[in-house]
């Protein structure tokens, strides 16, 4: 059961990291149709994604691994927590905006954005990307017992 949920883990991990990747690449260009529909899509993919992470990756902890204690001793565990929580409260900003399109797309027309807007939205993901590349170095780190 344990190996499952390290595998469900994992995966949910990846699918977190690839659907921040299609907002980054996708935000990049000029917004269209086409690529609103993009964002909207790989955002809900990273909703979904990040709460099967949290989901399973508590069930890990409290149940399945090594004990809620072990982890929340570990400087790494918690800093690795703290950026996972601020990745999300990131996020929040370009999910409304991206929910907020979809009125647009759905009669078939490009989503009107300000550039500022627009320039925000890149700016918030390219952090939730660098912090998620830092959370995969903690999980590296906590593998190699770092941080107990």
């Amino acid at each position: 059961m344990s190996a499952f949920f390290a595998f469900l883990h994992h995966v949910a991990a990846f699918v977190l990291f690839a659907a921040i990747v299609v907002e980054f690449v996708t935000l990049k260009d000029a917004l269209t149709l086409q690529s609103a529909r993009r964002l909207l899509r790989a955002d809900m993919i990273y909703g979904m994604s990040a709460g099967l992470l949290l989901a399973v990756g508590l069930v890990r902890v409290v149940y399945l691994e090594k004990g809620a204690a072990y982890y929340f001793g570990n400087w790494v565990f918690i800093a690795k927590l703290s950026l996972f929580i601020l990745v999300g409260l990131l996020s929040v900003y370009p999910t409304i905006r991206f929910m907020s399109w979809r009125a647009a797309v759905k009669r078939g027309e490009a989503p009107q954005v300000d550039a500022g807007a627009l320039r925000a939205m890149r700016t918030i993901v390219h952090i939730e990307l660098a912090a998620v590349v830092l959370i995969l170095l903690f999980a590296a780190m906590m593998a190699r017992g770092i941080g107990y």
